[in-house]
Parts: C-alpha cells; structure tokens; sequence
C-alpha cells in the first residue's frame, strides 16, 4: 500500500480535494504521511471515522510522548485534547452545566442583541467585510461575555485563539509565545475569579471543580477560548460564502426562516472546515476498519469533511439541502472528545443567520475580487468576505 503525502493539495475555495473522494471509494483506510511525525492511517468513511471517534479502542492520551502525525512542527497533543476518561470525564465535567443547551439558550436574547447592533453598523457603511465587520467581533463578544473576559482585550484573545490554529501561518516561536502570554493570562484571571466570584462560566467551573487542579481549569479555558472563537468566526463567513455564492440559498432562508436550524446542521455537514484531518487516536487494540487490519499503537487520523459526504449515509452527498433530515454529520466531533462549545456555536450561527436573513434580505457577494482566504491555518475560509445589501 502505497504512503500519500497529507493534507493534499488545498483545492480552491470550498472545494474538497478530489483525493478524498477517490479514497473513500478505493481505499477507505489508506497510509499517510503529514509534514511532521510518524507515519498514520487515514480514515474517509462514515461508519470507520465513528469508530475511530468513538470506540475506547482509539485513545487521544496514548499520543503523549508519540512523534504524533501533524501539520505543524509544534506538538500540541497535551490538556484535555490529550485525556481519555475518566480523567477527560472528570476535567470535563466541570463545564457540565456551562455549556448545555438550555444554558446556552439563555444567551439568545444577548446574541440578538449583539448581532442585530453589529449588521446594522456594517449594514450602514454599505459595502461591509462579514469577516472583521461582522463574525469576529459577534463570536468575540460572546465568548468574552461568556467566560467574563473584558472586551477591551479581545484583540490579544483575538491573536491567541488564531495562534491556537495556525499551522504554517506563524513561526513556531510566535506560536509558542503567543501560548505562554494566554496561560498567564487566563492563569490570572482564574486567580482573580477564586478570588472574586461573578456571574461567568469561569466563576460557574470553580463552583463545580471538585478535584480539578487549577492549572487545569486554566487548560480548559484556554481550550474554550480557542474552539469557542476561530472556529465558529471562520465557520459564520464559510456559510455565508456557500449560501451567497449561490443566492437562492439564501433567499430560501429568507423566504422561510424555520429552514435555519437545519441549515445550520446542513452546512455543518458541507463545508470543509479542516484543511489537515482530525486529530489522531492511537489503536491500543488490534482493529478491523473496512476490511484493514489496523495494529496496536497506530495512529489513525479521522478525516471528518470527506466522511461527512459519505454516499452510504447521505443521499445525493454532494448536494446541499438545507432541509436534510436527519442529519448525522460529525462536523462537531463525536464520543468523548465530541465539541464542549457546540450548543454556543449552533446558537451563534442561528442567530447570525437568522438577523442577518431578516435585516438584509437583499445580501450579496460584492464579487470573487473583494474574498480573500486563509492560508497556513488548520481551518480554510475567507480572511476576507466583502459584501453588500
């Protein structure tokens, strides 16, 4: 079996690299080298990336001192991403009531309330770019309200979360620094929090930390700073790119806003957010994928975007549908590790989606010239996105 060089070539834009497809139909379970770390299998089927997410046999702490597959020369497999349960149960759990979905409902009237504020100023300027006009400062204003972070540093947040996921886009040593400066820095504001309680998920983790270290509720705030911010901001501009690119998308939703939550899901599915795979789980057994014996002590890297347009689980895969239901996609993860931040992401993007279909039913693309994308990032999207109502 021959070994591939991963990630492959970007494809444009949105586009999935045609490598997947032919994989997942000739060679589901295939051998792939990254740009650092130790040879690994790579994944592209529905039912084998469930597996992989799930099954106990796969473990995320079995990287620790591995030459973990990687598309950066730092290795970041350490915290809570580096936990199997019950110790990735036991730091988790302390987020319990955090992130929950009637939890996250209460802050529907806030997200309106912000999104509203922000389209109408951008709205106001005419041409506007839905990126640094619109998803950055909506997504940052939430987390920062949701964890009791001042606004005023939201542009050091800003620069962290996007270190966070670089992943030739900065140096190493930027990286690095940039991990030290948030430590300190959420290091401090956990102290102050112990110190003085609010009414913020921070004060809420320390009232629930039971045997959570506090260098560990530091961990797991770092880490919701960063899935809770990049992601969904690459993510917000991604699908108002796909829904504008072709205009009758989104003037179905506009048309019939119940269409949004499933939408939401649909688009979850569509678009390609990873540009690497998913993180890697090591087979501590021996394990069968697609008819391929996967040994003991190999890392797998699960890659989510193409086994989210598995034929065999969703008809017509290639086609976006807005009303797909059921939906099982894995854009949020799955198992254990299954995202900790998604009910605030799905509310976020509803909510954006839902003001800015109401406020701006005449939104369009300015054109290809006024879209710029990320490079050297673990996520694709546009840096860029101008557009006009």
């Amino acid at each position: 079996m021959p070994t591939r060089s991963f990630p492959f070539p970007p494809a444009p834009r949105l586009d999935l690299e045609p490598e997947y497809r032919r994989l997942q139909q000739e060679e589901p379970v295939s051998r792939v080298r990254l740009p650092y770390g130790e040879e690994a299998w790579l994944v592209t089927r529905h039912a084998d990336v469930r597996t992989v997410l799930t099954d106990p046999r796969f473990s995320r702490a079995a990287a620790v001192g591995r030459d973990v597959p990687r598309v950066a020369a730092a290795d970041f497999s350490a915290g809570i991403v580096a936990m199997d349960p019950p110790e990735h149960t036991r730091v988790r759990s302390v987020c319990r009531t955090a992130f929950t979905a009637r939890t996250v409902a209460r802050l529907r009237a806030r997200a309106t309330g912000i999104a509203t504020e922000l389209a109408g100023d951008a709205l106001a300027a005419g041409t506007f770019d839905a990126v640094e006009d619109f998803a950055l400062p909506f997504t940052l204003k939430m987390i920062c309200e949701l964890l009791g972070v001042p606004f005023a540093d939201r542009e050091h947040f800003r620069h962290w979360a996007e270190a966070g996921l670089a992943a030739t886009a900065i140096s190493e040593e930027e990286r690095w620094s940039a991990t030290a400066a948030m430590w300190d820095y959420i290091a401090a504001l956990v102290a102050e929090r112990e110190r003085r309680p609010r009414e913020d998920l921070i004060s809420a983790m320390l009232t629930a930390r039971g045997t959570v270290s506090h260098d560990e509720l530091v961990m797991l705030v770092m880490t919701i700073l960063v899935a809770g911010h990049e992601t969904t901001s690459t993510q917000l501009p991604n699908f108002l790119y796909v829904l504008l690119a072709d205009r009758d998308r989104f003037a179905d939703l506009v048309a019939d806003p119940a269409l949004i939550p499933t939408a939401v899901e649909e688009l979850m599915r569509y678009v390609p957010l990873e540009s690497g795979g998913t993180s890697p789980r090591y087979a501590t057994a021996d394990v069968a994928l697609s008819g391929v014996l996967v040994e003991a002590g190999s890392p797998v890297v699960p890659a989510s975007v193409i086994a989210n347009r598995d034929p065999a689980v969703f008809a017509d895969p290639d086609r976006l549908d807005l009303g797909r239901d059921p939906n099982p996609h894995l854009g949020f993860g799955l198992g254990a590790h299954f995202c900790l931040g998604a009910p605030l992401a799905r509310l976020e993007l509803r909510v954006a989606l839902e003001v800015l279909t109401s406020v701006a039913p005449d939104l369009r693309l300015v054109g290809e010239s006024g879209i710029d994308w990320k490079t050297g990032m673990l996520v694709r999207g546009p840096s860029r996105l101008t557009l006009t109502a």
